[in-house]
């Protein structure tokens, strides 16, 4: 049984969500709280499986909520927005940047057409997140771990760099796109595993520190060096030559669509020795084949290490079929890529 505590200022809403939740067999609610202050406290006295976070509350917003409990109680966190186009999209982001680890949309009435879909995404949000052992965050933390430098590689030069995610994704890639610099030399092509409706709204907040400019994928679209791609709500994003993405509805791979492994077998395909692949962490086994088939082409491929992932699933995975080249901490990954990039140049 999955017990769950609901943060949410609204007392329709948060009977809509303890009747949503309730509901399945496996979810019992065994507490609400009507902001972020008595959402630290019951968190704190009822030590849920679970915690649903609205984001704008009064006295305390889910963000600062969110940020107390990673300090003083780490629990799996899943952020119900209000809806996918708000201005509350930055405070959801810096909440799962303090450690909520999921965001959903919050389910309309029952009268409404996509109700099934939302409380189902909602469902299988919570029964996914409450399986994720997450630690304790400090808000000064800035940890580098020292790594050898890289062995030169006698390979082409990198021409694109691929970057896969899921869980954890988010924070993950606002560390990589941020170091990256403006004068990176390689596009740079994204599948981040995303609630319906929430990649625009992400791009938006990884944008804030990225020198890159950032951008939803369209068909038929052509890449340029130091431009960054992201696969969009629903589609898988591949490579259909050196220049050019396309955009498919294909069955999903890994039950993801869009998928890592499609991409990454794409650019395998197209690039071979001068692709680049970075797996980071995430739930399930998405981008691990992928990632194996660009180091069965003789590209070059790095791995989040267990350590720095939130979740160590797809990472793993990868590991286990020889699919990666370095393993390294999330600190570690951009400094690596740019001094192999460099040395292959």
């Amino acid at each position: 049984m999955i017990r769950v505590l609901i943060v949410e200022d609204s007392p329709t809403v948060t009977m809509l969500l303890k009747a949503l939740l309730d509901s399945d067999p496996e979810i019992q609610v065994i507490g609400t709280a009507a902001n972020g202050d008595e959402g630290v406290q019951q968190a704190l006295a009822l030590r849920p499986d679970l915690i649903t976070m609205d984001i704008r509350m009064p006295i305390m917003d889910g963000f600062e909520a969110t940020q107390r409990i990673m300090e003083a109680c780490p629990t799996p966190i899943v952020v119900v927005s209000s809806n996918v186009e708000s201005a509350d999209l930055p405070i959801t982001f810096n909440a799962i940047r303090a450690g909520a680890l999921d965001v959903v949309e919050k389910p309309a009435g029952i009268g409404h057409a996509d109700f099934e879909t939302i409380r189902d995404r909602l469902l299988i949000a919570v029964k996914l997140m409450a399986e994720v052992k997450v630690i304790r965050r400090h808000r000064a933390r800035n940890v580098r771990t020292a790594i050898a430098p890289p062995e030169p590689y006698l390979r082409k030069p990198p021409a694109i760099l691929a970057i896969g995610a899921s869980t954890g994704g988010p924070v993950a890639l606002n560390t990589l796109l941020r170091e990256l610099p403006s004068d990176f030399v390689l596009p740079v092509v994204v599948v981040q595993h995303m609630a319906a409706g929430f990649t625009q709204g992400l791009i938006e907040w990884l944008q804030l520190e990225s020198q890159l400019p950032l951008k939803i994928a369209r068909n038929d679209q052509r890449i340029y060096p130091g431009e960054v791609y992201f696969a969009p709500d629903g589609y898988h994003l591949e490579l259909c030559n050196r220049t050019m993405l396309r955009l498919g509805q294909t069955p999903p791979v890994s039950f993801a669509r869009p998928s890592v492994t499609v991409l990454f077998e794409s650019v395998a395909h197209i690039y071979g020795v001068e692709a680049v692949g970075i797996l980071l962490t995430g739930m399930g086994d998405d981008g691990a084949a992928g990632l194996k088939a660009i180091r069965d082409r003789g590209g070059l491929t790095l791995v989040q290490d267990e350590a720095t992932s939130v979740v160590y699933g797809m990472p793993a995975v990868a590991v286990k079929l020889g699919a990666a080249d370095y393993v390294l901490p999330l600190d570690r990954i951009v400094p690596t890529l740019i001094e192999l990039v460099q040395v292959r140049r």
